[in-house]
């Protein structure tokens, strides 16, 4: 029998008992080369659902995950916060991760985070990320920013471990094509649900090569938080001070300690600020009601 709040859902888990009361979700699209070594990382964790969903990939990303998966969703082109709705909507266990095509898990990753997730009495906990990536400038740009940076220790998306009740109570907005988890963020933190990085776990977050890989991170980033701030409004605006502290902040370590880096910090700062015009302007994004309240998820069980 598990501790705490597992103990309380036991009669909940289907399937094996030998296996973990969890349904792990993996959005993907066009990611032939990420999601084998991830989810045989997965499989290994032995959950007991594994459910990609999958956005209309053109290459051979379905193929690889039918070895693994034990169902196969397509989000037809609703995009990822979309796609982790409807995993989640459709997982049969008590709790659900969402682990990226780019993350590879531990064989016991998800173990520790169930066990850390009931002992510290959480909703929602994310491994911490140890980003790694190749040899080229970009990607070890990327790596050295995301290692350095404040964005390490905030509570995210991609490698992380859901009550599930509870993740289908806040929801997720599926206006948001990039962002989304700047979006639940926010709405977590006004609602004060109870969620916190793991303190122990540590999982590897791959990234990609080249100019263009990057750029597009940057832009995917700016427009998420446009998209917040839209959302939002004014009571959001602090976010799109972001961009601007991590390039300031990442332009001042490079001076002292790898020079080289400076024009990423700049074009990062730009290209974000570019990213976050596009947020704003996104028509597809609806205003948060002044009168809607952030109510926190209550466990009836």
């Amino acid at each position: 029998m598990w501790p705490g709040r597992l103990g309380r859902r036991s009669s909940l888990v289907a399937g094996d008992d030998t296996r973990l009361p969890i349904s792990v979700v993996v959005p993907a699209r066009n990611a032939a080369g990420f999601i084998e070594p991830c989810l045989a990382a997965i499989k290994r964790n032995e959950p007991s659902e594994i459910i990609v969903v999958d956005g209309r990939s053109e290459d051979s990303t379905v193929e690889i995950a039918g070895r693994y998966a034990d169902s196969i969703l397509s989000d037809k082109g609703g995009g990822v916060a979309y796609a982790r709705q409807m995993g989640a909507e459709a997982a049969k266990q008590p709790y659900v991760a969402f682990v990226d095509v780019d993350i590879e898990l531990t064989d016991t990753t998800l173990r520790e985070l169930l066990y850390e997730l009931s002992e510290r009495k959480l909703e929602a906990i994310q491994a911490q990320l140890q980003s790694v990536g190749g040899e080229d400038y970009w990607s070890r740009a990327l790596v050295s920013h995301h290692r350095g940076g404040r964005s390490k220790h905030w509570f995210g998306l991609v490698a992380s471990l859901f009550v599930r009740d509870a993740f289908l109570h806040y929801g997720m907005d599926s206006a948001f094509s990039s962002g989304e988890d700047i979006e639940l963020r926010y709405r977590l933190e006004k609602s004060r649900a109870k969620i916190g990085l793991s303190e122990k776990v540590v999982v590897p977050h791959k990234f990609g090569s080249g100019f263009s890989f990057a750029l597009g991170q940057w832009m995917a980033d700016g427009s998420g938080l446009g998209r917040v701030v839209r959302k939002f409004g004014w009571p959001a605006a602090a976010t799109l001070l972001i961009p601007a502290g991590g390039a300031v902040l990442g332009i001042g370590r490079s001076l002292l300690r790898q020079p080289q880096f400076v024009p990423y910090y700049a074009l990062y700062g730009a290209c974000n600020y570019a990213g976050i015009v596009q947020g704003l302007l996104d028509k597809k994004v609806r205003r948060w009601k002044p009168v809607k309240k952030f109510e926190p998820y209550r466990d009836h069980s």
